[in-house]
């Protein structure tokens, strides 16, 4: 299973969800179901995402131990 590192990321920069919500213009609910991982973003937003949150695409998957 893939996990991501979104909510630690936008912990780190002090951003909250609704400032992922405005910027994407996304739904609250699907940035909910990131920072729990529910789900996962898709592949069009993660470039955008990677850019809002300072770092790399790479940067956003968690890493495996």
């Amino acid at each position: 299973m893939v996990k991501m590192r979104i909510r630690e990321l936008c912990e780190m920069k002090g951003l909250p969800r609704r400032y992922l919500v405005d910027q994407l213009n996304i739904d609250s609910s699907t940035v909910d179901k990131w920072f729990t991982g529910e789900n996962i973003p898709r592949a069009d937003k993660l470039p955008r995402l990677a850019q809002l949150l300072g770092c790399t695409i790479d940067e956003l998957f968690e890493k495996e131990a």
